[in-house]
């Protein structure tokens, strides 16, 4: 194993992590629309918080997956191959939820229900289906010695991975809520800190739950039982200062802990994983490793070559944009215009 293997490991797990931090809080604004919001014009005023950044947002997920089959092109072949309709499912959410921002604000009124379903729906099953697929994988499945997936129903949907799925996805709707409280004003930002103070304890039992079946269901402990306590506590502690933070009023502070909170889950996958990436519940000689699921060092080598020119221009975009749309949002706005 080489360094730039090590790095391109490391990278996209960044970029999950950004994924995860930014298109989070997009997930939770999207449930939200029926479950926080009680009017349309409420509505419109969620849309609007993240109408010019949620696109934007994607394309971490785009770029990880781009660089998942650049740097790691068996890792994507056994991973895309073996969770085909799960992957679809995500695609299938992604679509009605990125379609509905437009439709809904250009259809006549009556019609403007529907696309707010597409767009909660659509919400919902990307973070949990990518909870699946996530807690499912670190489980292991069944992979034979050349990266074949043959795997059952119970495979992929168990009580640890639907754990996961849940809690993925209630992690997601803290996040929003706590953006919501951040973006906007009016009864709806009092709203989303009065709905994220008690689901905060919902949260601290799934917490424990999914602790417990990290131990039992996965080998995390066994082979980096530091990392892995540090990064399981880690997450507590950033759960109660988030709930800390709510309960006193610290909007950006809490919001900033929410997606630290999505950061250090990806953190603890990508730190137990290693040194594989994907593992084999058959036999353990059939994990797919780091060191033999790369590119050639030369496409690696060429790969880092770009991405270090080319970082500082997307991370700066991002700063410039959500320093421009950083005003709050009221409940006078009708709508929005991308």
């Amino acid at each position: 194993m080489n360094n730039l293997q090590l790095l391109w490991f490391f990278l996209i797990g960044v970029l999950f992590s950004g994924y995860f931090f930014l298109e989070g809080f997009d997930y939770g604004v999207g449930m939200s629309m029926h479950t926080l919001a009680k009017n349309e014009k409420e509505r419109d005023q969620l849309v609007a918080t993240i109408g010019p950044v949620w696109d934007g947002n994607e394309v971490w997920l785009i770029t990880a997956g781009g660089a998942m089959f650049a740097s790691f092109p068996f890792w994507y072949a056994s991973l895309f191959s073996g969770y085909y309709l799960l992957l679809f499912t995500i695609l299938f959410g992604l679509i009605i939820r990125g379609v509905s921002f437009e439709f809904r604000h250009k259809v006549e009124p009556s019609k403007k229900n529907f696309w707010n379903w597409t767009l909660t729906i659509g919400s919902f099953i990307v973070p949990f289906f990518f909870g699946i697929i996530f807690i499912s994988m670190i489980q292991g499945m069944p992979l034979d010695a050349n990266g074949n997936m043959t795997a059952h129903f119970t495979d992929y949907f168990n009580i640890f991975s639907i754990v996961g799925g849940v809690a993925l996805t209630l992690l997601c709707y803290l996040h929003g809520l706590n953006y919501i409280a951040l973006k906007t004003d009016g009864p709806i930002r009092h709203r989303a800190r009065d709905y994220a103070k008690v689901l905060y304890y919902v949260l601290y039992a799934g917490l424990v739950v999914f602790a417990i079946l990290l131990y039992l269901q996965t080998d995390f402990f066994k082979l980096h039982f530091a990392t892995t306590l540090a990064l399981v506590v880690l997450i507590v502690l950033l759960t109660v200062f988030a709930n800390i933070s709510v309960l006193k009023g610290k909007e950006l502070a809490a919001f900033l802990a929410s997606g630290l909170t999505l950061v250090s889950l990806v953190a603890l996958l990508f730190t137990g994983l290693f040194p594989r990436v994907m593992i084999s519940s058959i036999s353990s000689k059939f994990d797919l490793l780091i060191k033999n699921a790369s590119s050639t060092p030369y496409t690696l080598k060429i790969m880092s070559i770009v991405a270090i020119t080319l970082l500082p221009f997307v991370l700066a975009y991002f700063a410039w944009t959500y320093y421009i749309f950083r005003k709050r949002v009221t409940a006078d706005v009708a709508g929005y215009e991308e």
